[in-house]
């Protein structure tokens, strides 16, 4: 009877770099927290919120232009309160405003 060696097999596997990262040996912390973690950039600036709060403004401010109360007796009809210029012009004309300024806002880099 003889004695069987067993033969033990050993396999490997190359490790590939994360982005950005090196696979240098001794490289900082054995436990791989030695990368630091990209800090999160805004997507907008404090310029973008002073534009965006500008055109809610002007959007409120359209709004609070076009509404308004009835008329004054039920019985009457007074057609310049409903289809005055405030109601029909200015109005639309800040509510537009407000909505361009708020796309300027969105897009300015």
């Amino acid at each position: 009877m003889s004695k069987s060696k067993k033969k033990v097999v050993v396999t490997t596997q190359k490790s590939t770099p994360a982005k950005g990262g090196s696979n240098r040996k001794g490289s900082g912390n054995r436990r791989g927290s030695s990368r630091q973690q990209p800090t999160a950039e805004m997507v907008f600036d404090k310029q973008n919120y002073i534009w965006m709060g500008a055109g809610i403004v002007l959007i409120v401010l359209g709004l609070l232009l076009m509404s308004g109360g009835g008329m004054d007796d039920p019985n009457s009809w007074d057609a310049n309160k409903i289809y005055g210029f405030r109601r029909t012009v200015l109005s639309p004309i800040l509510l537009v405003a407000g909505l361009v300024v708020e796309i300027y806002a969105i897009f300015k880099k």
